[in-house]
């Protein structure tokens, strides 16, 4: 058979294209460290290494919301610290208030600290992280979620947000606290039922806040204990006001007795007068932080009569409702820190998670540096030989030997 000189030339000459392609080829995966570079290289390899890398962006994406989350739940952690800093000093000037020698002046002065620290509370409770979201919000709503109102029908703080807690999910945190549960859920009196003295009492008498003795026998009615003198004794009388009639008739009054009917405790003091009462309601519904410390303040400003058992009633009911409160909060902090443990531990389980997939996308199209420096060293070897080849069969054609 007889082969054309020119066909052989071409033959040769697409067989050193080929290896020039293939040695440019190499050279590019060299470069760039991937062994598949187009899916025709490997498709089952290229379509497995997709997957991998959705699945890795999707693992990106929870560490980038969890990262914001866990920065708002230390926003958050931090303001329910400083709110709870403000109502411990609270607490320290109701303590000081009770002070019996201060005069209007120092109880006056200790208002206006009180003031001022539950403007500081609203401001805390209004907090914003850095991407301007409310920290206590709760599920929405405005952009001020607490607003102090005045005048009726709605004097003091309301809640203008949406009440409600995200739910934590396998990998996501909630990014507001709801600030509703926190502040404005504040059981009154002791949480069971408010004891108040009447404006008009003339004499000196006060309770403490009272308890619970036995559940069982509540009967969330209103009661009123009158007090009333009898052949000179002092003795008071309670009278379930709901129902009209009497629960304890002419007991004799002593300070600092503590007297029991239809399961509840109540300790009385001081001196009452002919004529005097004291209410017991039912705690209907809760209050709030912001009108607790407002109540101490109406209480250090009263100026009616018996001012001294009237500010001593109701600052022991503000320090119960206070330190509920702060419990609140609390317990608020403690929730914020476990989500901050848990967001450590959702980090490393995404940080592994995360890991894996680069590692299987990488093991899928990345290229064995070693054996693909000696692919490239067999390849130029070639090519080489090919080319000094082609050079020497170049040289032998008849033309040469006819002359």
């Amino acid at each position: 058979m007889r082969v054309a000189t020119a066909n052989a030339y071409d033959s040769t000459i697409e067989l050193l294209a080929k290896r020039q392609a293939d040695l440019a080829t190499q050279q590019e995966r060299l470069s760039t460290g991937k062994r598949v570079l187009k899916p025709s290289d490997d498709p089952v390899a290229a379509t497995l290494a997709e997957s991998a890398a959705n699945r890795l962006s999707r693992v990106q994406a929870d560490l980038r919301a969890l990262e914001a989350s866990r920065t708002s739940l230390q926003q958050a952690e931090s303001g329910l610290a400083e709110s709870g800093d403000l109502l411990q000093r609270v607490r320290e000037l109701l303590v000081t208030a009770g002070n019996g020698s201060f005069g209007p002046s120092e109880r006056e002065d200790i208002a206006r600290q009180l003031e001022g620290l539950r403007e500081q509370l609203i401001g805390v409770a209004n907090l914003r992280d850095s991407a301007g979201r409310t920290l206590f919000g709760g599920l929405g709503g405005a952009q001020v979620p607490f607003v102090d109102t005045y005048g009726p029908p709605a004097a003091g703080v309301v809640f203008a947000g949406q009440r409600g807690q995200a739910a934590a999910g396998n990998t996501s945190l909630p990014q507001a606290l709801d600030g509703d549960a926190i502040w404005m859920r504040i059981p009154r009196g002791n949480g069971s039922f408010t004891v108040a003295l009447d404006p008009a009492n003339s004499g000196s008498i006060r309770t403490d806040v009272g308890q619970v003795t036995d559940p069982g026998q509540l009967t969330g009615a209103d009661y009123e204990i009158s007090f009333a003198e009898v052949a000179g004794e002092m003795r008071f009388t309670v009278v379930n006001q709901t129902s009209g009639t009497p629960v304890l008739t002419g007991v004799p009054y002593e300070a600092g007795r503590t007297v029991e009917f239809d399961g509840i405790s109540l300790r009385m003091d001081g001196d009452p007068a002919d004529g005097d009462r004291v209410e017991l309601r039912p705690a209907t519904g809760p209050t709030d932080i912001f009108r607790v410390v407002q109540d101490a303040v109406d209480a250090l400003r009263y100026q009616g009569d018996n001012r001294g058992a009237h500010q001593q009633q109701e600052l022991e009911r503000v320090m119960t409702e206070l330190d509920a409160g702060l419990d609140r909060v609390l317990l608020a902090r403690g929730r914020a820190g476990e989500w901050l443990n848990r967001a450590d531990s959702l980090d490393s389980l995404l940080q592994g998670r995360a890991d894996d997939h680069e590692i299987e996308k990488s093991r899928l199209e990345d290229l064995d540096m070693v054996k693909g420096i000696s692919d490239f060293q067999n390849k130029q070897v070639a090519l080489e030989a090919a080319l000094k080849s082609y050079a020497q069969v170049q040289r032998l054609s008849l033309f040469q030997y006819v002359g």
